[in-house]
């Protein structure tokens, strides 16, 4: 009953911001922000210093004000215009880092709508749309597809693990199980990419997770009188040495969970092979994955005619700065290309020559390293593929 309250309230908060933001005759429409309509936490939000925050906030202070877990944010905002309602914490979580993968990840989500099914909501789930909220931070963004996962029926840790997955691909020594859990999990959801530590709660679980780079520090103090303090670096909080009975930082892509029903901390291989266990993940991927190496050939390879060779590269679009910068490189020293940053060419649709239609589309791809990403390093965490055969 407790969930389903908090789906209503999910849909109510939804429904409202996108009627509220929608409403031209508003002039001030875009400040409208709920920020938090829940029967499990309460969150605090403000451009504020840490000093101001309990003046600011008198309750927080109150003798009779008890939380069993608090998930506090505090820094200056780097890829976004600072406002109040991209203040952190969000609803389900704060992060020290960024989504260098956001845009990917927003168009995704954009271009699943179309299809998104729920037993739960069924027929109002449109009002849910659109699952990003227009003008968020890249926290934010992430923030509101982790809220619509758990609200349409999946777990904190399954969304999680969903979003920020491990370094699975070249990992020789990790389970078949864990493996196609987390292959299967990459058909529905691209890996949100920092590097990014992200702390999240729904109000019975706290936990936090470190994205496959590992390039953004988290550690943890586990004391005697049961207290966990996770922070971004040693001494944010004073504590006394001799009541620490366990300490250690969190891994590139390990996650650590605390539950407060059991009254522990969930270590990372606990949890992964309790879910990687909780499905036929690999059976159902033996079942509905189609490999390229299935598909039929629909026509038979074609060789070069030398009569006709040159009407065909002039019907595709080659060029002789093609040839000459693209192909020879390719043909004689069987290399791809380089070149240095910046193209001094004409936009295609700016140039006074006909253009082939791929040439008005470029692809973005961004990677961040704070220093030279090591051979090895780069082969476990990254993944370039497009197409798997």
């Amino acid at each position: 009953e407790g969930d389903a309250f908090e789906r209503e309230l999910y849909l109510i908060r939804k429904h409202a911001t996108h009627r509220l933001r929608g409403d031209e005759a508003l002039a001030e429409r875009q400040l409208f922000y709920v920020v938090s309509l829940s029967t499990k936490v309460i969150i605090y939000k403000g451009m504020l210093t840490p000093h101001q925050l309990f003046p600011f906030y008198p309750d927080l202070t109150g003798w009779d004000y008890e939380s069993h877990l608090a998930m506090v944010h505090s820094r200056f905002s780097t890829n976004t215009f600072p406002s109040w309602d991209r203040a952190q914490p969000n609803r389900f979580m704060c992060h020290n880092g960024e989504i260098n993968t956001l845009l990917g990840n927003k168009n995704w989500m954009n271009a699943r709508q179309g299809t998104v099914k729920s037993k739960l909501f069924g027929d109002r789930i449109e009002k849910l749309f659109p699952i990003v909220e227009p003008d968020c931070s890249d926290s934010g963004t992430f923030d509101n597809v982790l809220e619509f996962l758990l609200m349409t029926g999946r777990t904190l840790q399954e969304a999680v693990l969903m979003m920020i997955p491990e370094a699975w691909q070249q990992d020789e020594a990790m389970t078949q199980e864990k493996r196609a859990f987390y292959e299967y999990q990459s058909c529905l959801m691209e890996p949100w990419d920092g590097p990014a530590s992200i702390a999240f709660t729904d109000g019975t679980y706290i936990g936090a997770v470190l994205d496959r780079n590992g390039l953004r520090p988290s550690r943890y103090y586990i004391t005697n009188d049961d207290k966990c303090i996770m922070a971004s670096e040693v001494g944010v909080a004073d504590i006394d040495p001799t009541t620490v009975v366990e300490k250690g930082r969190l891994q590139p892509g390990k996650i650590f969970l605390i539950d407060f029903d059991a009254g522990r901390m969930i270590p990372d291989e606990e949890i992964k092979s309790q879910w990687a266990k909780n499905q036929p993940y690999g059976a159902w991927l033996e079942r509905q994955r189609i490999d390229l190496e299935d598909l039929p050939s629909t026509f038979p390879t074609q060789g070069f005619d030398k009569d006709t060779v040159l009407s065909r590269m002039q019907a595709f679009g080659y060029t002789a700065e093609t040839m000459q910068f693209m192909l020879q490189p390719l043909v004689k020293e069987l290399r791809d290309p380089l070149g240095s940053m910046g193209n001094d060419s004409a936009l295609a649709v700016m140039s006074e020559k006909p253009r082939m239609l791929y040439d008005y589309f470029k692809q973005l791809l961004g990677a961040f390293f704070l220093k030279p990403p090591k051979k090895f390093g780069l082969r476990l965490a990254g993944d370039l593929s497009v197409l798997k055969d």
